[in-house]
């Protein structure tokens, strides 16, 4: 017997330590060394700098902990260092509320005066795993400046398209003034590298690269025909002079030409306004590493090299990539519209793709359509908002939050955007910054947000907390508390390379000896810090457990908080805590495993007595002494009469859905368990099980049966019931109806029989009769003379002599 015990505590002690009480921390995990590390290893971290905090046997990095757990070991609240993050908003000007005004307006705002995102900057505490948020509001301004620069492919194939757009500039300026005042627009033209095998580098077509009577200009890759003016007139004027040139591949060089359009701001005439680059083709485009078949291989260096208004590194440098373009469009809030030809549509939308903010129109055979199809794309890329933000530094995780026109909320990748938004219309973001650790060694870093497609931007300075205010305040270099050989800081010491203990009072060198061995074995034993730490200095120091909340304490590390009894798989049944493997109850509760209530509340019956006055109370629970009585408050009594009467309506209503509480069942009749069987030979009987069952017959208004058993299961009311009723069965239709045809039929033989057999009986008397009379009968022999025989005789008067003669 004792050896079944022994090794059932075995199996318990193994299952209760696969199955801790409690998940560990993150601040635990950390191992923290000081008041720096512990608040950088998540939000709910704190160290308690409360000199006598620690306990015998306790490490240095127990002072990191939950704050609410430190507080329930006994740390003030005035001691606990929990840094919290916070933001400040620098500047915060207003979003411009501005109509467009007809006519002259003497008091028009600058570009740069036009507010259409706020805050503007903002400065931002982070402490690791504590995000900070903040709101952001965008709305677009009415009468907005635009920019918009026309680049146009000037390949043999765009010939007719160059005579449609000779009267683009004030065609186009009298439709954009109908949404802004101030509207400048730009143009460039493209060809191609001007080397083979791009175009042909023969001297004479050099000068003339078309065939023919055609009269070409010389091939070039890009031109600045016009930077951004307001005169519509002078671009009129200056692209018609243009002329068509011509080059030998079918893909062109746009790529080159977008690249210096985006860069070359000054040259361009870009102000801070609405960027709008229109990008003209009927062919598709080169892209990096084609440059390599004209015998160049270095990158294109995403830099200014106009001269004279021509790019003059075309043979030098390589097609820029696609990524790199974008990089360079979004750097300087280009929007792009690709206005291609319909045989180029699906390559510009792949590209599109690629591009944020941007748009593909398709351009008729003659470009005729160009000024709707501009329209279109403007109104397109105006009415959408995507925020953007420069590289995150290290650890830092940026999340969005839109709530957008007419109540739409988006959230995750979508959260950076918003859609359908009209000119005035206003949105709200909502930005969550979050750092994780201590990134770029706590210095100061500045990321910026801004929508794609607009000069704004918001900034934010982020300042990363990485130590205790108790690091900076009241720290003493060689203390004295620290033997003169560490810095007292955040309640602790901090000791010197190569020195150790809670004081730094050893040396490295010096920590295993057996003069401090011997100082950490409890009562002259064998066992240092009883197995369960290491000898440090002379001192314990606990080891940890795989589980941090489960801690070794006490001067040999001979305590714990996790070798307590347990109740329902609980230490100390969740009433108490475990000190030194003991438990220590909470108020009300006693017992090894504080699994005993002292509450005697749960034991009133509902006439106030403790226990009905039928039993005792023992931690909460009734123990009826009343054999007959049974329940929680012992007021069941299975067996006394009437209980039958009592729940019938309530088996009724909820076996077979009939009776009286049919409509109130649900709410009345849910007090037991209901268990169905199939017949009556399988509802329990009362040698079955160790409490009273009672078995019920009872009738329902169709005079049917049904059975059930009652019986109290501890605490618990079981009804086992029958699962079909037992009615009395009415009269066989199809045998009674069967039996009295055959009855008629049967009947009716009978008589047929009978009729039968008399009208044989009469037949028979008759002929008998018959007879009787025939042979009664005397009727005259003589002849009657009227009589004629029926017989004649003749005689052949031959007949002799033909016998004599012969």
């Amino acid at each position: 017997m004792d050896l079944k015990v022994i090794l059932i505590s075995l199996l318990l002690g193994v299952f209760c330590y696969c199955n801790p009480q409690k998940e560990g921390n993150e601040c635990i995990s950390a191992n923290a060394k000081h008041c720096g590390e512990c608040i950088q290893a998540g939000a709910k971290c704190g160290w308690c700098e409360q000199e006598n905090f620690l306990k015998q046997g306790e490490a240095l990095s127990t002072r990191c902990d939950e704050v609410e757990s430190l507080k329930d070991r006994g740390c003030n609240d005035s001691q606990i260092q929990n840094p919290t993050g916070k933001k400040w908003i620098i500047t915060n000007k207003r979003v411009t509320n501005r109509k467009k005004v007809t006519g002259v307006e003497t008091n028009k705002p600058k570009p740069e005066e036009i507010t259409q995102i706020q805050p503007q900057k903002l400065r931002l505490n982070l402490r690791s795993g504590q995000p900070q948020s903040f709101d952001l509001k965008f709305k677009r301004a009415e009468d907005y400046p635009i920019d918009l620069y026309y680049l146009m492919d000037l390949s043999y194939s765009m010939k007719d398209d160059l005579e449609n757009v000779k009267n683009l500039g004030t065609s186009l300026m009298l439709e954009m003034k109908k949404i802004t005042s101030d509207f400048h627009i730009g143009f460039g033209s493209f060809v191609e590298k001007t080397v083979m095998p791009y175009i042909s580098t023969t001297p004479s077509k050099l000068l003339n690269p078309c065939t023919g009577d055609q009269n070409c200009t010389s091939p070039f890759s890009y031109k600045n025909v016009l930077s951004l003016t307001s005169d519509g007139n002078m671009f009129n004027s200056l692209v018609g002079k243009q002329q068509i040139s011509g080059n030998l591949d079918s893909p062109e060089g746009g790529f080159d030409a977008i690249m210096q359009v985006a860069v070359c701001g000054k040259e361009i005439g870009w102000r801070n306004v609405t960027r709008l680059l229109v990008f003209s083709t009927d062919a598709g485009f080169h892209f990096a590493g084609d440059g390599k078949l004209g015998g160049i291989v270095l990158p294109n260096d995403g830099k200014c090299h106009l001269e004279d208004n021509v790019y003059t590194m075309s043979h030098y440098y390589d097609y820029p990539s696609i990524a790199h373009l974008v990089q360079k469009l979004s750097d300087n809030n280009i929007q792009t519209i690709f206005a291609v030809t319909e045989e180029f549509q699906p390559v510009y939308q792949e590209l599109k793709n690629l591009i944020p903010k941007s748009a593909v129109g398709t351009l008729s055979a003659n470009s005729s359509n160009v000024i709707n199809l501009i329209i279109d794309a403007y109104n397109s890329l105006s009415s959408e908002v995507i925020l953007d933000n420069s590289k995150l530094p290290e650890g830092v995780e940026i999340e969005y939050k839109s709530q957008c026109k007419n109540g739409v909320v988006n959230d995750k990748d979508d959260g950076r955007k918003c859609s359908n938004i009209s000119i005035g219309d206003e949105v709200n973001f909502n930005i969550t910054v979050t750092s994780k650790g201590c990134p770029n060694e706590g210095k100061s870093e500045t990321i910026k947000i801004k929508p794609l497609g607009f000069t704004e931007e918001v900034e934010i300075i982020l300042n990363f907390i990485c130590d205790c205010q108790c690091q900076n305040n009241d720290v003493v270099k060689k203390s004295e508390k620290c033997s003169l050989n560490g810095t007292f800081e955040c309640g602790a010491c901090r000791c010197f390379e190569g020195r150790v203990g809670r004081n730094c009072e050893c040396s490295s060198n010096d920590m295993a000896t057996d003069d401090m061995d011997q100082t950490c074995r409890k009562d002259n034993s064998t066992d240092i810090c009883s197995n369960n730490g290491e000898c440090v200095c002379g001192t314990c120091e606990c080891k940890k457990r795989p589980n941090p909340e489960e801690r070794y304490s006490g001067q040999f590390c001979e305590c714990d908080n996790f070798n307590c009894d347990r109740s329902e798989n609980k230490l100390c049944g969740g009433n108490g805590r475990c000190v030194c493997r003991e438990c220590i109850c909470d108020p009300m509760w006693s017992g090894r495993a504080c699994d005993c209530s002292l509450d005697n509340s749960t034991c009133l019956a509902t006439n106030k007595q403790i226990c009905n006055g039928r039993g005792r109370c023992e931690c909460g629970v009734c123990k009826c002494t009343d054999p007959k009585f049974q329940g929680p408050t012992c007021e069941t009594c299975p067996t006394c009469p009437g209980v039958c009467a009592e729940h019938k309506l309530c088996v009724q209503c909820r076996a077979f859905g009939t009776g009286e509480k049919m409509k109130t069942c649900k709410e009345e009749c849910s007090y037991f368990n209901l268990i169905t069987v199939k017949d009556r030979n399988k509802l329990p009987q009362p040698n079955d099980y160790p409490y009273p069952v009672m078995h019920c017959k009872e009738r329902d208004a169709n005079d049917c049966w049904f059975y059930y058993t009652y019986a109290v299961n501890d605490t618990e009311r079981e009804v086992h019931v029958v699962d079909k009723l037992d009615c009395p069965s009415g009269p066989d239709i199809i045998p009674i109806v069967a039996g009295v045809v055959a009855g008629i039929v049967l009947i009716g033989l009978a008589l047929l029989l009978i009729w039968k057999l008399l009208m044989i009986i009469h037949d028979r008397r008759e002929f008998a009769k018959f007879e009787k009379e025939k042979m009664n009968a005397k009727w005259d022999t003589q002849e009657n003379p009227i009589y004629k025989s029926p017989i004649n005789q003749f005689q052949n008067p031959n007949y002799g002599r033909k016998a004599a003669v012969l």
